[in-house]
């Protein structure tokens, strides 16, 4: 039986103390979204998903999707939940009021986000996608598609997908073969195939809006030569409504590891009627409005997975009667102790719990970047905050993901043998999370667009919206005596962190397999140390919060004694991080390729 609810405590933390800006006027749009106002759409967002996703998660998972005769059906329940879900309004938060969106800031969206995964991944990848879609018409798209697309894809009557990955180009996208023939009308004839498309058919919704990449006529070879299109399953008639049926059909459901309800499918466009999105050849520019987006959002997946996994797991943990404390038995009135007595036990659910809230603190202020990057009226301030963003997306697409997937296991092994079984729904988790490490660019790819495009952007830029905040929280809190035994340790991290970046752009400069060798080495230390730098933040409150006489002590201790355990149990993993990466690409690349 899967358990959850909602961390609405920790979410205003995050939201209300962590990252508030004492005396700031609102961002221009928010000035409606009050702490009450924010509270109450978190708190109607847990009911939504607990009642109302919770149920299906583990039926979906048995169920999976279904194509049949060239209909796929998503499982029971499914389509009435998204009815709900669309008739709830949750289609649209985060969408412009100009075509009916709700405007509410990513700091929400993203937390809302993560109680749609926690509840049910697969049901979050269908409006998910359609989002990402929304990103990139309106970004891109001329105003008569955004005119007639929007509006629908924002009160969730039609839905949104990206085709991208075909079956002999995944990552690497100049090799697509998917062609577009311009017509006189101005539209374009779509022909190829595509894989792994997340929501790519269902029948949640009345219509499809597919966003392909495909190659023109004249199109130069390499990612240079691809442009986007907009293709719908049914052609928008006069009216609005969904005509004629498009030349683009489902022709196979992948089978899968996890996330089973949610329909994987092989798509084939076959003359496909589509329109140009944005300039000629500068699909992946548009696409990467979509992925950008999504990539912020699959790592909150992985979160979301890690705090499903450690709910189910403290409620094991307490139930659950095996031997007897090292230090005495705890409870005599019973055959045994619960094993969360146990140190083992305490050091899997520790480790969950700061993953998890430190993920949290770490995705609210990337979240808030975001938000400031869209609506700031000071141009530098938007500068400073896309470039904030721009570096932090692979970090916490990867880091999150890893870190989700690494919660879930754990969470596995508090159950021991009836984790390993579906009666406790542990395993789905550990399922559905593997995925996220992989889509929307695997976790390798996002440390080599750190450590390759990333760190040496614009002479280094971005990396100052990381470094010169955490360096002048970290010297002002060495200072304060209370605070200084957490964060110098965190200091110390920070050092190692930039001796790896100098080491790297030395040494990468000179040969990119060195840089290549470190990547993922380099990102999980730079996460860590973004980890560790929210932890002492977060301790600063709670310290606050408790020499003010706060009636919520418990919450507060539980904090700062988290924030104790990252900094003092995982944190010291930096040191082996920047052995390894100034080892360089040695040992890596001695073997000779027959040798493997």
């Amino acid at each position: 039986m899967q358990t959850y609810k909602a961390p609405l405590r920790d979410m205003r933390f995050v939201l209300h103390e962590l990252h508030a800006d004492p005396g700031s006027e609102p961002l221009p749009g928010l000035e409606e979204i009050t702490p009450d106002v924010a509270d109450a759409i978190l708190e109607e967002a847990a009911k939504f998903c607990t009642e109302r996703l919770l149920p299906l998660n583990a039926s979906g998972d048995a169920e999976g999707c279904r194509l049949e005769n060239g209909v796929v059906r998503t499982p029971k329940g499914f389509p009435e939940a998204y009815a709900a879900f669309r008739a709830g309004g949750w289609t649209a938060m985060g969408s412009d009021p100009a075509y009916g969106g709700q405007g509410l800031p990513e700091t929400i969206n993203k937390l809302v986000e993560e109680m749609i995964c926690s509840t049910n991944l697969s049901f979050g990848l269908y409006p998910g996608l359609s989002h990402g879609a929304y990103k990139a018409i309106a970004g891109h798209a001329s105003e008569a598609l955004k005119a007639a697309y929007l509006p629908k894809i924002v009160d969730g009557t039609w839905s949104g997908t990206m085709c991208l990955t075909e079956a002999h180009c995944g990552t690497d996208l100049g090799l697509l073969r998917t062609r577009a023939v311009p017509q006189d009308d101005g539209s374009y004839r779509i022909t190829g195939s595509k894989i792994f498309i997340s929501a790519g058919d269902h029948d949640l919704t009345e219509n499809i809006v597919h966003l392909v990449l495909a190659r023109l006529p004249d199109a130069p070879k390499g990612v240079k030569g691809i442009s986007l299109f907009l293709v719908p399953k049914f052609l928008p008639a006069p009216d609005g409504t969904p005509g004629a049926r498009n030349g683009v059909t489902c022709s196979a459901l992948e089978h899968k590891m996890g996330i089973k309800a949610s329909a994987t499918c092989q798509l084939s466009f076959d003359d496909a009627v589509g329109w140009l999105v944005g300039e000629p050849h500068k699909g992946m520019r548009a696409m990467f409005t979509m992925m950008n987006s999504e990539r912020l959002s699959v790592g909150i997946q992985g979160l979301g997975a890690g705090e499903a996994a450690y709910q189910g797991a403290v409620a094991y943990a307490r139930e659950r009667l095996q031997g007897r404390a090292l230090s005495g038995a705890k409870r005599p009135d019973l055959a045994a102790d619960p094993i969360i007595v146990h140190p083992d036990v305490r050091r899997m659910l520790m480790t969950i719990r700061a993953y998890n809230e430190g993920a949290r603190a770490l995705g609210g202020w990337v979240a808030r970047s975001l938000d400031v990057m869209e609506r700031h009226p000071d141009p530098a301030e938007r500068r400073r905050a896309e470039d904030f963003s721009a570096l932090m997306t692979p970090v916490v697409k990867a880091l999150f993901t890893d870190l989700g997937f690494e919660a879930a296991s754990i969470g596995l092994q508090v159950y021991g043998g009836h984790g390993f079984i579906r009666d406790h729904g542990m395993e789905q988790y550990v399922r559905d999370a593997r995925i996220s490490m992989i889509y929307e660019g695997t976790n390798g790819v996002q440390a080599l667009d750190l450590v390759g495009r990333k760190l040496p952007a614009h002479a280094g830029r971005l990396l100052r919206g990381f470094f010169h905040p955490v360096l002048a929280f970290l010297d002002a809190a060495l200072e304060d005596d209370a605070l200084a035994p957490l964060a110098l340790p965190v200091s110390k991290a920070f050092g190692a962190l930039q001796l790896a970046t100098a080491h790297i752009a030395q040494r990468g400069l000179k040969d990119p397999d060195e840089a290549g060798a470190v990547a993922t080495d380099y990102l999980r230390l730079f996460g860590l140390v973004a980890l560790g730098f929210m932890w002492v933040r977060a301790a600063k409150v709670a310290q606050a919060a408790l020499a003010d006489g706060t009636p919520e002590r418990d919450f507060y201790e539980a904090k700062l004694a988290t924030a104790r355990f990252f900094i003092e149990r995982i944190l010291p993993q930096v040191a082996g991080l920047l052995a390894a990466i100034k080892s360089g690409k040695g040992a890596m690349m001695a073997l000779d390729e027959a040798m493997f």
